[in-house]
């Protein structure tokens, strides 16, 4: 656990937000700030030096209206006819960067996987269990933290669904 002059430093780099919600659910995680930030996954995963897989990008999608969360790694996209199909909606569409702030408290590129401002239904790809140790956003685009993707599922009230695209192979 940290002691209290470190938990206040590290507050000093965290948004207060997240620093709420990891007080909340009592996890103690190393929170990585840089200063050129890490907007895109790409981005986080050279600041970081590990693959593009461990990213987490926490999305969020309307589906009928309504916000969803879907936590997918940095290498793959979304498909959002498999969201679509999963939630049992008639239609789903990324989310502007006004609903991203209105839903989760927080500006695109910087959204945790949790310590959102609502409540919303998380949906998390298979795919983020293939690693150890994966990285999501810590509340802006400048922070970054590692859990384990487990761990990060149940704290973020995910769902395990396969909603990554599949690229089809060409000969």
């Amino acid at each position: 656990m940290s002691t209290p002059e470190s938990a206040a430093a590290e507050e000093s780099v965290i948004h207060p937000r997240f620093a709420e919600a990891l007080r909340q659910l009592d996890l103690d995680v190393e929170v990585r700030r840089f200063p050129d930030g890490t907007r895109t996954a790409a981005e986080a995963a050279a600041a970081i030096g590990c693959a593009l897989s461990q990213i987490v990008k926490s999305l969020i999608f309307a589906a009928d209206g309504v916000p969803v969360l879907v936590l997918m790694d940095g290498s793959s996209r979304v498909d959002v006819e498999a969201v679509r199909r999963e939630l049992g909606a008639g239609t789903v569409g990324r989310a502007d960067a006004d609903l991203v702030r209105e839903t989760t408290g927080y500006a695109i590129g910087g959204v945790p996987p949790f310590g959102h401002r609502t409540r919303t239904r998380v949906l998390a790809d298979r795919g983020l269990l293939d690693h150890e140790v994966v990285w999501a956003a810590a509340g802006t685009p400048h922070t970054v933290f590692p859990l384990e993707p487990k761990t990060l599922i149940a704290h973020a009230g995910g769902t395990l669904v396969d909603v990554r695209e599949r690229r089809e192979r060409t000969a």
